[in-house]
């Protein structure tokens, strides 16, 4: 993009934050946001130019305001969740929604193959738990697995787990988006031989009402692990106007921040799978409503609450993302 255009595009913004100054602490963060990526463009491609010492200026007026104000400084961690990862779910709508269609894709090769393929699901799920998940029907209790260790210990293996798995799959993304796709690959045929493995022992129904409680919220963070993933990966993929390496930083940086958001995701999910899903004798109401409550939470801050933010700081400040 030639400098005449890029400014021209962008003036009345970088004006406005001239002109009128604010003393909201999340409109300030999202200022210096947008300047600096503004900035981050002009130092790349017109390095010695006004525009370029304009900006640096600017972003530095901007920094000062908000290292000043100790209120921010607090206010830096909700930030985060309140804005800033949710406006990126907006801006990387499409990598999670191709995410999303990978998965299922891969939950139902998993699926068929088991159906068709005896072999596979001890290929899969692995001789150990077939045999364990098989005694425990035979004892009336098939989803025994859940009682056997002590919810603490419970707890710190599958939330450390998660946290890796989530954080290899982002990571992976450097490898052209395939490393991401792959693991994504072998999480979805996983959870399809293990759904279709209780259905197919007739405990389909049951194993949703019991395995969803964590699994909602669990397989949805996998999904956007994916989704950051992919925005590392097609960054390396797709530069559109940024130099490669520029547009991989950026890419990476933004991956990150979604990967980091997860956690506390994979914490509840944790909890959810070390001391309640043991209860699998909980009234029906009781295992919907957690079910349904974390799938309503999920779309809701995912796909309705961050389009509701990007209306709303459209609106404001006239841009938009």
């Amino acid at each position: 993009m030639r400098e005449p255009l890029f400014v021209k595009q962008n003036a009345e913004k970088w004006r406005s934050f001239e002109q009128e100054p604010t003393n909201d602490p999340d409109e300030v963060a999202e200022r210096f946001i947008k300047i600096t990526d503004d900035l981050a463009y002009a130092k790349t491609f017109y390095p010695k130019s006004k525009t370029t010492e304009y900006l640096n200026g600017l972003a530095a007026r901007l920094h000062q305001t908000i290292y000043k104000n100790r209120k921010e400084r607090g206010n830096r961690f909700v930030l985060f969740w309140k804005t800033e990862l949710p406006l990126l779910f907006k801006t990387y709508e499409k990598q999670l929604f191709y995410s999303f269609i990978f998965f299922i894709v891969f939950c139902l090769m998993g699926v068929i193959s088991a159906k068709y393929d005896a072999n596979f699901l001890r290929l899969i799920l692995g001789d150990t738990y077939v045999d364990m998940t098989n005694a425990n029907i035979a004892k009336g209790d098939p989803f025994g697995v859940y009682k056997e260790h002590s919810g603490v210990l419970m707890f710190l293996q599958i939330a450390s787990n998660n946290i890796y798995v989530s954080f290899v799959m982002f990571a992976s993304g450097i490898l052209f988006s395939v490393g991401t796709v792959y693991f994504s690959f072998q999480n979805g045929l996983m959870l399809g031989a293990f759904e279709y493995y209780f259905f197919q022992k007739g405990f389909g129904a049951q194993s949703i009402l019991v395995i969803w409680i964590h699994g909602t919220i669990e397989i949805s963070s996998l999904i956007i692990a994916g989704a950051a993933g992919l925005v590392m990966g097609n960054s390396l993929l797709f530069p559109k106007t940024y130099r490669r390496i520029d547009s991989l930083k950026r890419g990476a940086k933004d991956g990150m921040k979604m990967a980091v958001g997860l956690v506390p995701l994979f914490i509840i999910a944790a909890t959810f799978e070390s001391f309640v899903t043991r209860h699998t004798e909980m009234p029906l109401w009781l295992s919907i409503t957690i079910l349904a409550s974390s799938l309503v939470f999920i779309i809701w801050y995912v796909i309705i609450y961050p389009n509701r933010v990007a209306k709303t700081l459209t609106l404001k400040n006239g841009t938009e993302y």
